[in-house]
């Protein structure tokens, strides 16, 4: 697997055990199979940076595909689990607390995760539906706003072992900072044209899910 890490560094060697543990899948090495991403990423500061380019040797690795193996509901748990803010004393600690308790995934024994990447305005879209304002479905289109893709995280010493530095290339904040600005831009503007539309009976919100009775094959996005 190609990956690509959006930094105001080359890094040619990836130190197991860094990175902030506020993520949205804890501390680890977060990576891309989209260039152009990881070079937005690099210039996140309106300063240049650099897309280091790794060959990742997935051979006996334990890979946990969240999207395919898994619930929008598990993906939310950890995320509740890693991320900040949440809302205190509302319907927002509650869901927070319900989702961990009955959907939060152990990726501890995983080598990689993969996954959607809680971007700004996605984590909005995510406390939205937290706080029941928003419905799963409108969740659902909302993460797919902007193209993002999945993010790839190296979690493992092995998985580290089996990472190499292949090559760098610069990134112009002059271009990048702006192609990432206006990424979250529109996705917000759509959001914000998504959110008021027609609700439809069936759309199911987070207390529908809290109270039981929703069929998991409907919670996939």
């Amino acid at each position: 697997m190609i990956i690509y890490h959006g930094s105001e560094n080359i890094i040619y060697n990836p130190v197991f055990g860094g990175g902030n543990p506020g993520n949205d899948y804890g501390r680890g090495f977060y990576c891309t199979e989209d260039k152009e991403l990881s070079k937005e990423w690099a210039c996140k500061k309106a300063s240049d940076g650099f897309s280091n380019c790794y060959e990742l040797d997935t051979k006996g690795l334990s890979i946990c595909n969240l999207n395919e193996d898994y619930n929008i509901l598990n993906w939310l748990a950890l995320l509740t689990r890693y991320r900040g803010y949440w809302q205190k004393k509302s319907i927002a600690e509650e869901a927070k607390n319900f989702l961990q308790t009955n959907y939060l995934v152990d990726i501890s024994g995983f080598d990689v995760i993969r996954g959607y990447r809680a971007d700004v305005s996605y984590f909005s879209f995510v406390q939205d539906f937290i706080m029941g304002t928003i419905s799963l479905q409108k969740l659902s289109q909302a993460m797919k706003l902007g193209c993002l893709n999945d993010q790839i995280v190296l979690k493992s010493k092995k998985a580290f072992e089996q990472l190499s530095f292949v090559s760098y290339e610069s990134a112009e904040a002059t271009v990048y900072f702006p192609q990432m600005s206006t990424r979250d831009k529109n996705a917000r503007r759509e959001y914000q044209e998504l959110r008021p539309s027609t609700s439809i009976l069936d759309e199911i919100y987070i207390l529908d899910i809290m109270r039981g009775g929703v069929d998991l094959g409907k919670l996939r996005i």
